[in-house]
């Protein structure tokens, strides 16, 4: 049966237990004949990349767990077949022994999953924790997950959220086998306030029209803040419109980044 993980970001908080996990599995450990020991620095075979969206005082942190795919579509496989395998269950293997001074297998991944150990002179990754799965556990980092922000097992059984979840970066085109819930992507942000009195303004409309001309409308919050998130980069424009007060309207909105566009005072109609 083949197995996949699915990783919900709404949970993950950045704990880094994952990561912190991941190395006491296997620095140090022999796993055979799945992997050698890992580094103890240098490589993270899973790791947790933090990345800040927005602009101070308006900015959200996303943690996002990383690790090798296990790609249905490998390119290691495909750059190494000798070298890498694919386990019935699914789980893909840098054989420890075959990939011994195949340092070209860290650039056949698109991303970034396959490291070089010097020390020991192999090519070395995520193995899924093969040795524990074979023994009817979870990867120690699915295991150690204490707000079940990972889960794995077999892809019949989490059909419901693979349904629902994203890849990273699909235009790879390696139908990876580790699936995200709630990846959010970017985000458009600001706030509308009234000058004269100095006070914020609840319920304003704020009409954001997409790189694809429909539109999404939100309104102001009680801190007169409005948020556009899971969007995606291109061309936008926004329009705010507050009873008693003139429509102000904002055009190309190049957005790469997730963009605080600060603060917006509205004229007295």
């Amino acid at each position: 049966m083949t197995k996949a993980f699915v990783i919900d970001l709404d949970y993950c908080n950045g704990c880094y237990s994952c990561q912190y996990a991941c190395k006491d599995e296997h620095v140090g450990n022999e796993w055979a004949p799945f992997a050698l020991p890992q580094p103890n620095t240098g490589q993270f075979w899973m790791r947790v990349d933090e990345k800040e969206h927005g602009a101070i005082p308006r900015v959200r942190v996303q943690y996002t767990p990383t690790l090798c795919n296990h790609c249905e579509d490998a390119p290691c496989m495909k750059a190494y077949p000798e070298a890498v395998y694919r386990r019935d269950d699914g789980l893909v293997i840098v054989d420890p022994a075959k990939a011994k001074n195949e340092r070209g297998l860290v650039d056949s991944c698109p991303y970034g999953a396959i490291f070089y150990n010097e020390e020991l002179d192999v090519a070395q990754k995520c193995t899924g924790c093969a040795h524990l799965v074979d023994e009817g556990k979870l990867p120690h980092c699915v295991d150690i997950c204490g707000q079940n922000a990972i889960r794995f097992g077999d892809v019949e059984d989490l059909a419901d959220d693979i349904a629902k979840a994203e890849v990273l970066n699909p235009e790879f085109g390696t139908k990876p086998q580790v699936y995200y819930l709630n990846l959010p992507h970017l985000f458009i942000n600001g706030e509308v306030w009234d000058p004269i009195e100095d006070e914020i303004i609840e319920g304003a409309q704020i009409t954001l029209t997409m790189p694809d001309g429909t539109t999404r409308t939100e309104t102001t919050d009680d801190f007169g803040e409005f948020w556009f998130k899971k969007i995606k980069p291109g061309i936008y424009s926004l329009k705010i419109e507050a009873e008693g007060f003139k429509a102000k309207e904002v055009d190309q909105i190049d957005l790469k980044e997730s963009l605080n566009l600060g603060d917006f005072p509205m004229d007295r109609a």
